[in-house]
């Protein structure tokens, strides 16, 4: 008997590989304040850290939504095939503590069309950042023009 139900999918993890590691370390998670939940080294000065992001999804948009995306939040395109965003309490501080931290501000804090307030870093480990802060409750933002809840 065949079980055709998807498997049970636990934890999304994003591995991402920083030739500056201690600096991509000191940014994350000190900066950033990514909890530390493990760290591994092996032979070859092979080193890991496991860090702690809160909730994960994972959101893919076709190419119309990704332009969409960086003319709201930067104005013009910027964004590789992948960006990672991080809901944060305050995006502005947040944005101010991690340029001060080494990242280079590629848009400011933006409020936009589905009311958060977003920006863009260029961060260590060659991501691409979006910080962003809810300025109001899921059920309020769905209704807004342009949100699109739709499937």
């Amino acid at each position: 008997m065949s079980d055709d139900r998807p498997p049970t999918v636990r934890q999304l993890r994003l591995v991402v590989e920083a030739e500056d590691y201690d600096a991509a370390v000191a940014f994350f998670r000190d900066a950033l304040g990514l909890p530390e939940q493990a760290a591994f080294s092996g032979d070859g000065d092979a080193r890991v850290v496991i860090l702690e992001a809160g909730r994960a999804t994972l959101e893919i948009a076709n190419p119309a939504q990704k332009r969409m995306i960086d003319d709201v939040e930067v104005g013009r395109q910027v964004a590789p095939r992948i960006r990672v965003a991080f809901e944060v309490d305050d995006a502005t501080a947040a944005t101010g503590r991690l340029v001060a931290a080494g990242a280079t501000e590629i848009a400011p804090p933006t409020v936009t069309p589905w009311q958060s307030l977003n920006s863009r870093l260029d961060a260590p480990a060659g991501l691409q950042l979006t910080l962003f802060q809810e300025l109001r409750p899921l059920d309020e933002r769905s209704t807004e023009d342009g949100f699109g809840t739709g499937g």
